[in-house]
């Protein structure tokens, strides 16, 4: 729920003892600031059948504010540090100026920031500013809409003074305005150095042994617009409803994650007798430092409790299960418990908490499959039988989605006990949240009803807000955004099956723009259920290609155990691993991921992301266009007042996404909006390759697959090389 509204005031202001005397001659009678905008009547309540009554627009009407959905029934997102873009359509009759603010409150109702918003669309009154809240929790924010008569008089004064017309009645005008913006006291007034500026200027405007345009100049300088910036007057206030803004903490939009078996790592297998042997989590354990070495944020493990063994799917997802074959992990639930216990062949407890202490030790955190299905085998069948669909001959309904049939799963029925599940499952996590699980990838969250993630996910962040859920919902695009919307940190995306260039270029613009404010997307080349076409045709150059596109792409990205070595043969028929380790053992020889080298570039795409604030951002991708359809080419900017560092942060990513050929061709840039320079070359430093180049609104790349699929470029603002 949104903090409660403080009452309207103007952005505080460093306090002041007193405002300056003014000194201009002759004496200027200062006019009355004009009350805020009152506050409009209460209104009964209408009946549930009657019409809701029109509120007010107010003096300076505020129109269409966001990131606002359903008007503020699902609050938008943040986390701490992140630039939030606030926009809102403001108006006013006739010809006059106005201006607006976007204001951040904390999560106890008061004022932390404001920020000065800008026309960013001139002639649809559109306006935007960014605010950066600095701690989690329960935000919220509004914008106001005033009256700028300082806007207004210096825009008619440049005017008439300049031809002539109404000289000294503008002039005067204009001391009228300037002082009554440096008299202003309480929580409006101005900074004492700030209020000496404009008595300079009224000073200036009153000197008639001067020339009126140099008069004029002294009002209409940068030192009194920048304290006007500062401080501005505001008439005429009006100000929208507040609305929610929820602020989690970092990882829950930037970070990178690492999916792994924990029994395929140390499986061993026997020749003589033709059986495996599993991995443990002892054994995945010694993995967790070649994980770090990479950069990894999260080491996310599929499922590791006890697999049913009827109608256990063999290797391939064959419908019968050989002797020795372990089965899919997500046929969850045995005799040895269900998802509150771990597989007996997997380890105990205390070998888990080792691995959770391991992984902490080097960076890491761990996140854990949550996958609400239960095998035939599961204790939840035979305690609570009502938790399942029994059809028409008695049985219990496996899992379908036909074609597809998976007779070693049984899904819940969440009408059937819904509190008797809603307790079951909050119970289950808590489990593994005081074993240190800090985040859980939710498997197929859209075959549940959105009623029950909005209450388990508030839940869990009312006691865990540290806890983070990732939502593996490929389907809808209104169902994978309302997951969001309830509650879900982040979500995978359909990044995995975007490879023009124009479908990439729409889909970086899509998931960095409105949508954001609610879904963060998360970028993984390939998972254990999905191998693209691309990939199994893109070689080596192919898997750095998309290694790049989604580190570079998205704050969130993921790789599945096996990207380092070019894992690229499909089962036939399906876009899925051929002996795909869901269904048997899969150890493997990382030795050969150094020959490959995309062991390194995932190392270096996560050092770069980690030196660069603009890449930890969601909501300022730009696309640039370039002359050859294999070149895309994106960029990424944090100005200096909303970086970490204080400096701005600009990287420019362009990408050969033809993994066979070199392409070449022309960039086209716009290093103005970048607060670059335009009548000179930028230093761009290529960050992955080590070089430097000289790149102007328009350059000229070339990128060779099998030397370099990719340009990813730190542009040098100018004080930076002082």
């Amino acid at each position: 729920m949104p903090a409660p509204e403080p009452p309207t005031a103007p952005p505080s202001a460093p306090a002041a003892a007193s405002a300056p005397t003014l000194t201009s001659a002759p004496t200027i009678s200062s006019a009355p600031t004009p009350p805020s905008a009152p506050t409009p009547p209460s209104t009964p309540t209408p009946a549930p059948d009657a019409p809701v009554p029109a509120l007010p627009v107010g003096r300076i009407p505020v129109l269409d504010v966001s990131p606002v959905a359903e008007e503020g029934r699902f609050p938008a997102k943040a986390v701490v540090g992140e630039a939030v873009p606030i926009r809102a359509t403001v108006v006013r009759e006739g010809h006059d100026a106005l201006g607006a603010t976007a204001v951040l409150l904390r999560p106890d109702g008061t004022v932390h920031s404001w920020e000065r918003m800008v026309d960013i669309a001139p002639g649809l009154d559109r306006y935007e500013a960014h605010v950066v809240p600095d701690a989690e929790g329960d935000w919220s924010f509004r914008v106001e809409g005033w009256s700028d008569p300082y806007g207004t008089w210096a825009h008619d004064a440049a005017i008439k003074v300049e031809a002539g017309i109404d000289v000294e009645l503008m002039l005067t005008e204009g001391r009228l305005v300037l002082e009554r913006a440096a008299r202003r006291t309480g929580d409006d007034a101005m900074p004492p150095r700030d209020a000496r500026v404009l008595v300079d200027a009224v000073t200036a405007l009153g000197d008639t042994s001067r020339p009126p345009l140099a008069r004029l100049a002294a009002a209409l300088s940068p030192q009194v617009r920048d304290a006007l910036g500062r401080t501005p007057l505001r008439e005429q206030l009006t100000t929208s409803r507040a609305y929610p803004l929820v602020v989690h903490r970092t990882l829950a939009l930037a970070g990178s994650w690492y999916e792994m078996f924990p029994r395929s790592h140390g499986a061993t297998f026997d020749e003589p007798t033709q059986r495996w042997t599993s991995g443990t989590l002892h054994t995945a354990a010694n993995q967790l430092p070649r994980i770090a070495a990479m950069g990894f944020d999260v080491v996310y493990l599929t499922p590791i409790h006890p697999i049913g063994t009827t109608y256990r799917k063999g290797r391939n997802n064959a419908l019968a299960a050989l002797p020795g074959d372990p089965g899919s992990p997500y046929a969850i639930g045995s005799p040895d418990g269900g998802h509150d216990a771990i597989d007996p062949a997997l380890g105990t407890f205390d070998d888990f908490d080792e691995f959770v202490a391991r992984a902490r030790s080097l960076g890491m955190e761990v996140a854990l499959d949550l996958a609400l299905q239960a095998s035939p085998d599961h204790p939840w069948v035979t305690e609570h039988p009502e938790w399942f669909t029994t059809r028409a001959d008695g049985t219990i309904a496996y899992a379908e989605n036909p074609p597809k049939k998976y007779q070693d799963i049984y899904p819940l029925n969440f009408d059937n006990d819904p509190e008797g599940i809603y307790a079951e499952v909050r119970r289950v996590l808590q489990v593994w949240i005081d074993h240190g699980v800090t985040a859980f990838r939710v498997d197929n969250p859209h075959t549940k009803p959105l009623s029950f993630w909005q209450r388990l996910l508030a839940d869990v962040r009312a006691s865990h807000p540290e806890v983070i859920f990732l939502s593996e919902a490929f389907t809808r695009p209104a169902m994978m955004l309302t997951l969001a919307k309830v509650g879900f940190h982040q979500s995978y995306t359909y990044f995995t099956w975007r490879n023009t260039k124009a479908e990439l270029e729409e889909y970086l613009a899509r998931v960095g723009g409105d949508e954001a404010a609610w879904l963060r997307p998360s970028f993984w080349p390939t998972t254990h259920d999905i191998l693209p076409p691309y990939l199994q045709g893109g070689g080596v150059s192919g898997f750095a290609v998309r290694a790049v596109l989604a580190a570079m792409g998205s704050p969130t990205w993921g790789v599945y155990s096996g990207y380092e070595l070019v894992e690229n043969v499909p089962r036939p028929g399906v876009e899925e691993q051929i002996d795909n380790e869901k269904y048997e053992y899969r150890p493997r020889d990382w030795s050969k991921a150094d020959d490959l080298g995309i062991a390194l570039l995932l190392g270096r795409l996560n050092e770069i992301r980690r030196a660069h604030p603009a890449l930890r951002q969601l909501r300022d991708v730009r696309i640039h266009p370039t002359s050859d359809d294999a070149l895309v080419c994106f960029s990424r900017h944090l100005d200096a007042a909303h970086s970490p560092t204080g400096r701005p942060d600009t990287v420019v990513v362009v990408v050969n996404i033809d993994p066979h050929a070199p392409r070449a061709g022309v960039v086209r840039l716009d290093l103005a909006s970048f607060g670059l320079p335009v009548d000179r070359p930028v230093v761009a430093h290529d960050v992955l390759s080590g070089e430097s180049y000289a790149w102007a609104n328009e350059f000229y790349v070339r990128l060779d697959p099998l030397v370099q699929v990719a340009h990813i470029a730190h542009l040098e603002h100018p004080y930076e090389a002082r």
